[in-house]
This record gives C-alpha cells, structure tokens and sequence, in this order.
C-alpha cells in the first residue's frame, strides 16, 4: 500500500512540475513564420502581354498588397528579349513603402520584351513574389 502511495504522490509530483520546465530564452523569433505572404500586383499586369509602345521608356509599378514587413523588402526588376536571358535592363530598389515606380529603358525596337519582377522580403528569404509580362517597343 506504501508502495502505491509513494507513486501516486511521485506521479502527481511530476505532472506538476514539468510544465515548469521548459528551456529558457526559447522565444520564437523566426520571421518566417510570423510574416505575412507577400502579395503583389503590377500594373503592366503580371502575366499580361502589353501592345506594341512608342517608348523610349516603360513606365511600371510595383504594389505590394500585404503587410510590408518590418525590414522592407527588395525589388528586382530585369528585362530582355523573349528570345534572349541576356538583359538590357536590371534595377533593384529596396523599399518599405506598398508603391516602388520604375521606368524601363534600352528596349530594343520591334522585338517581343519580357520584364520580370521579384519581390523578396529582406527579413525572410523564402518570402518571395515572382511575376512577369510581355512588352514591345514599337
């Protein structure tokens, strides 16, 4: 009978304590799983074939539609030929506004241009925003 009470009262004593013993300093300060997805839309529209402009350059903005995160983001715009991954174009900006303009320049006249935008937070890598459209100088 000893025996039982003696194990009882260790196993409530346990249960107790436990809780209590956690690793100190273990806040979870990981961004990644705080922050919001990034959403983003552009206007040329992502995903949209532009008609053919006079130029000489091409207006686009960025806006970022989710919570902009604590440290900014960074915004990487190239363009090149559809036939081409050589760019004529290339412009990063740091932000940490929901509104970034750029204006494209050197498209090369009467070819099939893509612009590609990435959107990445600088706190979280992985928090990324990729799109794309389609242009021509005329």
């Amino acid at each position: 009978m000893r025996k039982t009470v003696y194990t009882a009262v260790l196993a409530i004593s346990v249960g107790l304590v436990m809780p209590f013993c956690k690793k100190s300093g273990s806040t979870n300060t990981d961004p990644c799983k705080t922050e919001a997805t990034l959403s983003v839309t552009t206007s040329p529209a992502s995903g949209s074939t532009e008609a053919p402009s006079v130029g000489p350059n091409f207006p686009l903005t960025v806006t970022i539609n989710s919570a902009v995160p604590g440290s900014g983001v960074t915004i990487e715009v190239v363009a090149h030929p559809e036939s081409s991954t050589t760019n004529f174009f290339k412009e990063t900006k740091p932000s940490t506004t929901k509104v970034t303009d750029f204006s494209i320049s050197g498209t090369p006249s009467g070819v099939v241009c893509v612009t590609e935008i990435t959107v990445t937070s600088k706190s979280c890598a992985t928090n990324k925003w990729t799109g794309s459209y389609r242009y021509s100088k005329k």
